[in-house]
């Protein structure tokens, strides 16, 4: 059958498979005295327990382990907007540690490329540049005219064009000075008339000035043919047909730097995803003891695993006149059994302590005490 369990264990220092915990001072106290409640809880005296030292200390390491990653694994789900795009190339460690973090970096570094978009901010250049239009040519390919000369083929994306009449404000009298306009019976109305100096002012709304400038752009696009263009995959065409030589200019980035500001959000060296999230191995003495319960009693369901598959081997032992059948089978059932419902416990616990519940949780509170609020008698007003 193997070696049985001699009732204590030896130092767990250099016993374990990976050696994550040794150096713990309150891991390599608990490590002997877990082993030996392990086998007491197997039934160890009274029975024979086919386990030794290294074997619960093995299950011990893993059962650290595992806690830790189920712990970190709920905190790297909840902070990862606030983590990702840290320095990790210093290799730190977020475990057990209070990250007061926000995603408004993270926010904000999204919202650089729709800046970009806009021409109000971002990332990626607008550079300028521009073609000469020729008298009774009214289509042009930007990209095949402008892109080869000066962007060495990179293709382009227009971004503005300045082909633009003159602009309606200048085109209409300023609303504020009466002279020369039919003004004068309002400004005898208004009692006004008759002062110095000889020009008088009206305050008129801004909304009279926005009307105008609508009512001009409008007739001259409906009435006149308007300084316009049309711009579809870089085919520029001019409106009107051009009638003699000039110069038009326009704003454009190159698409490359925009595809650039993609790939450098993954360099190296910085938090990106699930796979680098920097949440290493916990350190046992800083657990405290609702986890080490946990740890315990995981620690006690591998163990309990591992002596089923030693038992399962031999499923029975031949004696005189008889033979003796072990509960390996029954043992690794159990143990699962065991191992499934301490990890949904664990996971339903951090679940509830996550920070969408607990934002639900404390709005809750505020409602319920705004209902306790109100049913204090208010005092009666005496005037």
């Amino acid at each position: 059958m193997g070696l049985i369990w001699p009732g204590s264990g030896s130092a767990i220092s250099s016993s374990t498979p990976f050696g994550i915990y040794d150096a713990d001072s309150a891991y390599k106290s608990d490590g002997p005295k877990l082993a030996t409640w392990c086998a007491r809880r197997l039934g160890y005296p009274v029975q024979d327990v086919e386990l030794q030292d290294i074997h619960f200390y093995a299950c011990f390491e893993e059962a650290t382990s595992e806690y830790a990653a189920q712990v970190n694994q709920f905190n790297i789900r909840n902070n990862i907007t606030s983590l990702r795009g840290v320095d990790i190339s210093s290799s730190p460690n977020y475990s057990q540690s209070d990250i007061v973090g926000t995603n408004v970096p993270y926010i904000v570094k999204l919202a650089d490329d729709y800046g970009s978009e806009a021409g109000v901010g971002g990332n990626v250049s607008w550079k300028t540049g521009s073609i000469s239009i020729e008298s009774g040519t009214q289509t042009y390919d930007l990209d095949a005219i402008y892109a080869p000369v000066s962007e060495s083929g990179n293709r382009i994306e227009i971004k503005r064009i300045f082909n633009e009449g003159t602009p309606a404000l200048t085109r209409f009298f300023d609303p504020f000075s009466t002279s020369g306009q039919g003004y004068m019976n309002l400004i005898d109305e208004f009692g006004f008339g008759g002062y110095s100096p000889a020009s008088q002012f009206v305050m008129m709304p801004l909304f009279e000035d926005v009307l105008r400038v609508q009512a001009i752009e409008f007739n001259d696009q409906i009435r006149k043919s308007a300084h316009s263009f049309e711009l579809v995959n870089n085919q520029l065409r001019i409106f009107p047909i051009p009638t003699s030589n000039f110069q038009l200019y326009f704003q454009y980035i190159v698409e490359r730097d925009r595809e650039n500001q993609i790939i450098s959000q993954s360099r190296a060296g910085v938090a990106s995803d699930y796979s680098n999230m920097p949440y290493q191995a916990m350190t046992y003495s800083a657990i405290n003891e609702v986890g080490k319960q946990w740890i315990r009693k995981y620690t006690l369901a591998l163990a309990k695993e591992l002596l089923g598959i030693i038992r399962e081997k031999f499923s029975s032992i031949p004696i005189p006149g008889n033979e003796i059948s072990l509960d390996g089978a029954a043992l690794r059932a159990e143990a699962q059994t065991e191992k499934d419902q301490l990890i949904e416990q664990l996971r339903e616990t951090l679940e509830e302590i996550s920070n969408k519940n607990q934002m639900q949780i404390q709005s809750e509170q505020a409602e319920q005490h705004q209902q306790m609020l109100n049913k204090i008698p208010l005092k009666i007003f005496v005037g």
